[in-house]
């Protein structure tokens, strides 16, 4: 396998491990299937656990690009706060915009582009509540230990932990 120039999964070829996997492929099988190594298969499942992430998909409070176009350029000179309050949006915690909006030379507004960029910025790295509260871990591994089923536990935590 080439060694050089190393490059990540499409998103079509992502499903195509996905789906892959769920057959029962081996890691190698899939990576000779991609001409890929099998650790580059494995950091693929791993974060998942071998369990397939469910598609991302837009909040129904995101801008549309139709709606960036025809209700944002419309009222150029008009504060991302105002017209976020008239589609009921919230302002970031911090304060700033959620979005600025993307203005391009003689044609003006690029919804295409700040939709782009609002997209990719939303896909963030959240670790998971059990990796990042060392009691709540705890409390599950002593559960499980007392062989309680994941669903046992769950209600526990919200009975006792509301």
């Amino acid at each position: 396998m080439d060694q050089g120039f190393r490059r990540g999964f499409t998103a079509a070829e992502k499903t195509e491990l996905w789906d892959r996997w769920q057959r029962g492929e081996s890691l190698k099988a899939i990576g000779r299937a991609f001409g890929k190594q099998s650790s580059s298969i494995y950091f693929q499942l791993s974060p998942y656990g071998g369990i397939r992430p469910a598609p991302r998909r837009r909040s129904r409070l995101a801008l549309t690009p139709a709606e960036r176009e025809e209700d944002i350029a419309r009222h150029c000179g008009t504060s991302i706060g105002t017209i976020d309050g008239w589609f009921a949006r919230p302002r970031a915690l911090d304060g700033e915009p959620r979005n600025q909006p993307e203005w391009g030379g003689y044609d003006g507004y690029r919804a295409t582009l700040a939709d782009d960029k609002a997209w990719a910025r939303a896909h963030r790295p959240k670790r998971c509540k059990l990796a990042t509260n060392p009691w709540l871990r705890q409390a599950v591994a002593s559960k499980l230990r007392l062989n309680w089923a994941p669903e046992q536990i769950a209600g526990w935590l919200k009975r006792t932990h509301a």
